[in-house]
């Protein structure tokens, strides 16, 4: 039996918002246990900066990430695909584990509304990891 390390990956249209909070929250509360990508189906140019600014406010630093496209490698890698707010465009694999998140989107959005947001996420992530926590003796 292998032991793995499970992975995660947070998807939304624009990857500059929702997914890279989640993702910054996962890597930081995680620690090193698990591995952690995001992904857009449109990525953005840039990170919100709400989003960068409301993380900092609880040290999470997610300023040397960038919006990126999600790939057909990743969604197959990754144990759980977190989707949020991509509709149609986001991936589906069959026999993948998926959870849709309902979450505002914090475009356009100043850092008193982000902060919301980044603190429901917080605690998806929480329920997510201890998810993954519970089942130690995974094997690939």
């Amino acid at each position: 039996m292998t032991m793995t390390t499970p992975s995660v990956l947070f998807v939304c249209v624009h990857n500059a918002g929702r997914s890279q909070i989640a993702a910054g929250w996962l890597r930081h509360l995680a620690r090193g246990r698990v591995t952690v990508y995001s992904g857009g189906s449109e990525p953005a140019s840039e990170i919100n900066p709400a989003a960068i600014a409301a993380m900092a406010e609880v040290g999470v630093d997610i300023t040397e990430e960038y919006p990126k496209p999600w790939t057909d490698d990743l969604v197959r890698t990754a144990d759980v695909v977190v989707t949020m707010g991509c509709g149609d465009a986001c991936p589906f694999y069959p026999g993948k584990r998926y959870e849709d998140w309902d979450l505002a989107d914090p475009a356009g959005q100043d850092v008193a509304a982000v902060r919301p947001i980044r603190d429901e996420i917080r605690a998806r992530v929480e329920t997510l990891l201890r998810s993954l926590s519970a089942n130690p003796d995974r094997e690939r």
